[in-house]
């Protein structure tokens, strides 16, 4: 068998209670988990998001996802979005 690489398996992850697929293993980011809840973001339109996540890898299984940054996935991970800030 050669090194052709597999068909990559996906995990389900919860944002905002909308499953999503996503490659197993790979990271996701700030970005793309906003995106799924509010299509309409821009970094920088000027408003302020808090990105949560509960069941995650290992060592870091719940925390915040900020602005810039990724996190692993992994099968039923929960992403929490809100917009914050707004007056």
């Amino acid at each position: 068998m050669d090194q052709k690489e597999h068909e990559k398996k996906k995990v389900t992850i919860l944002v905002e209670g909308t499953p999503h697929e996503w490659p197993k293993d790979e990271e996701i980011t700030f970005d793309q988990v906003v995106t799924w809840v509010y299509p309409d973001y821009s970094p920088s339109d000027g408003r302020a998001y808090t990105v949560t996540y509960e069941r995650g890898e290992g060592n870091k299984p719940a925390g915040q996802l900020v602005k810039g940054g990724s996190v692993k996935v992994k099968e039923g991970m929960i992403f929490n979005v809100s917009r914050t800030g707004e007056s």
